[in-house]
């Protein structure tokens, strides 16, 4: 596995995040070994069967039926983000995300005066924060380039930072199994792609409680149906590392998102073999022969038929992403980046 020498002490930071797939304990350990001392609080963390299912009915129920669950929601997080901030006391701020936390924990951080980021890894759309907001609690960083270009033009300290790979979490493996997989929420375009390829007879399978047929995770995301392709249920974020790479191809839907996915520097990183739906991949790997572009349902079909036949070919366009992701794409290099940022 990949690791750096660990650098002079900097101080106590604080990373503020949701709890999203575990990805805040990559970004932890990268910063450490950038030399902080590093405490994580999630905002939203549920993790007894109590908190669940508190959350569940206080928060997404009412949001079902139309209720208002925000500022309930909204309460409860700020509160327990501002008792870790004046706890903890650090030198240092990373804030993740955080549109789900009140006025008084953003007063505070103003308050205090200590280097800070926030950092945005999704769209600006999810968020709910204003220009003028992020005018003023800057600097801020985004996963997306088009979105940083805009923040920017607009008055804001905003800079780019893709996302990135973790390549302490799992071991590449060495077997292979001959059926592509997606791992991931499912919205329209992604279960069209993976209808097509079931019935075109190529074999597939989705990952996700929202593809799940068990009754428990009907349960859980309050739907009754799901598509009729073989699934199965949430998996934690090393098991996805290990599924993408050993399946014949791991595809990658993005959509209408703005930037590149987590699982674009995954997938390749695990020695798997992406099929991409984004040209702009481009600026970090090379089409066809570190990853795989395909931009409509006929050409993902056509290459996931050649995955699953021609393994010499795909075995070098694994190692091939492998390499290039661990030479420039960890989150070790990524906070490489972050770090040169602080005001």
């Amino acid at each position: 596995m990949a690791t750096r020498a660990i650098a002079e002490h900097k101080g106590t930071l604080l990373l503020v995040t949701p709890t999203f797939h575990g990805y805040y304990r990559s970004i932890a350990n990268a910063l450490e070994q950038r030399g902080y001392s590093v405490v994580s609080h999630r905002y939203d963390a549920f993790d007894s069967l109590q908190a669940k299912l508190r959350n569940k009915l206080l928060h997404e129920l009412p949001a079902k039926v139309g209720m208002d669950h925000l500022s309930k929601a909204e309460d409860w997080s700020t509160r327990r983000a501002l008792q870790a901030l004046k706890d903890v006391n650090p030198d240092f701020l990373v804030i993740i995300k955080g549109d789900a936390l009140g006025d008084d924990f953003w007063t505070e951080v103003e308050k205090r005066q200590l280097p800070r980021i926030l950092w945005l890894y999704d769209d600006l759309k999810r968020h709910s924060y204003s220009i003028d907001f992020l005018k003023n609690i800057g600097p801020v960083i985004s996963y997306s380039k088009d979105e940083t270009n805009q923040l920017t033009a607009l008055g804001v300290n905003a800079s780019y930072l893709p996302n990135a790979f973790d390549p302490n979490l799992a071991e590449p493996p060495t077997q292979r199994r001959q059926e592509i997989v997606f791992v991931g929420a499912r919205y329209d375009n992604r279960q069209l792609l993976l209808e097509t390829l079931r019935d075109s007879g190529v074999p597939v399978r989705a990952y996700g409680r929202q593809w799940s047929h068990l009754a428990i995770d009907k349960l859980r995301t309050w739907e009754l149906s799901r598509p009729q392709i073989p699934a199965e249920r949430d998996i934690p974020l090393a098991d996805a590392y290990q599924v993408q790479a050993i399946a014949a191809a791991a595809i990658n839907v993005h959509g209408l998102q703005a930037g590149l996915a987590m699982r674009t520097f995954e997938v390749p990183g695990m020695g798997g073999l992406q099929l991409v739906d984004r040209p702009d991949v481009d600026r970090f790997y090379d089409i066809g022969t570190e990853v795989l572009l395909f931009q409509s349902a006929e050409e993902l079909v056509e290459l996931s038929r050649r995955a699953l036949k021609d393994q010499k070919w795909a075995e070098g366009i694994r190692a091939a992403g492998r390499k290039r992701t661990l030479a420039e794409h960890t989150f070790v290099h990524r906070i490489e980046d972050l770090d040169r940022r602080w005001e």
